[in-house]
């Protein structure tokens, strides 16, 4: 399992960094994340600057394989979310090898 920062954490670093509450921090990224899924599912596409994208995309129907058996089945088309990097986040996080 990743050990990274929990909402908790995070939820403290943000609110000592911009001397709010705990509370009110809190609040805010539950809006956030509210907001990005209602926009998502609305107009397809909700941006966080500087961080990426969400995007709603439609797959295909198509035919898969079973992994144990071999056999074709078919796989129905659905509705997914895609979320994309920002190029500006992408290169400090993993800078392109020159």
């Amino acid at each position: 399992m990743a050990s990274g920062l929990t909402k908790t954490a995070l939820t403290r670093h943000l609110a000592e960094k911009l001397e709010l509450t705990n509370k009110q921090v809190g609040t805010f990224l539950d809006l956030l994340a509210e907001t990005a899924i209602k926009e998502t599912k609305k107009n397809g596409v909700f941006v966080i600057p500087g961080i990426g994208r969400l995007k709603k995309a439609e797959r295909k129907a198509r035919i898969g394989r079973n992994p144990q058996t071999g056999e074709a089945i078919k796989i129905k088309a659905k509705t997914v979310v895609k979320f994309t990097v920002a190029k500006s986040a992408k290169d400090i996080i993993a800078p392109p090898k020159k």
